[in-house]
């Protein structure tokens, strides 16, 4: 049998850990709190829906940080609450579909990010200034503005068509 065969609950809770560490981590790139990264990787690598009671224990984090974490990992689509009445507590469940959690990122960071962004560009992009700082402001928001139309069409196609077409295409440039 292979050594990890053998593996203890305790190397399950340090490599949790580890991972919950490194996912809020990583999810801070995101425009998303530490705290709330933590969360939803909790709950992603749950095998089982947990409470506000679970996550707190788990996290070491306080209800009400739990509770503003939740509701906007709800918001995002992220997690679900659990509509079960035999259950005395809510009990949450994060998407498990990987492909399903990167398309509700990229839309949200489009949502806060790029819209704002083109919104603002082609607001300017086309007055027309009377100097030669103006001239450059506007060329250099053109530029911004053309390539800020690029990807959101870039990132429309990715969030519109199943998996299989990233990871197809992923394949081809890899190969």
């Amino acid at each position: 049998m292979p050594e990890h065969a053998f593996t203890t609950s305790l190397d399950f809770e340090e490599a949790r850990e580890k991972f919950l560490t490194s996912w809020g981590d990583i999810c801070t790139n995101w425009g998303i709190s530490k705290t709330m990264g933590q969360i939803h990787g909790l709950l992603l690598v749950s095998s089982s829906p947990m409470t506000m009671d679970e996550i707190m224990g788990v996290l070491e984090i306080s209800r009400g940080n739990v509770h503003t974490n939740i509701k906007a990992l709800i918001d995002w689509n992220l997690v679900y609450k659990l509509d079960d009445d035999s259950y005395r507590k809510d009990r949450f469940i994060a998407e498990k579909d990987i492909w399903k959690v990167l398309v509700r990122i990229i839309q949200q960071r489009k949502e806060k990010e790029l819209n704002p962004l083109m919104t603002i560009v082609d607001d300017y992009k086309e007055k027309d200034f009377d100097c030669e700082s103006g001239r450059e402001f506007t060329r250099i928001l053109s530029e911004i503005s053309m390539f800020s139309h690029r990807t959101d069409q870039v990132l429309q196609h990715i969030t519109s068509n199943e998996s299989s077409w990233l990871i197809n295409s992923f394949m081809k440039l890899v190969r």
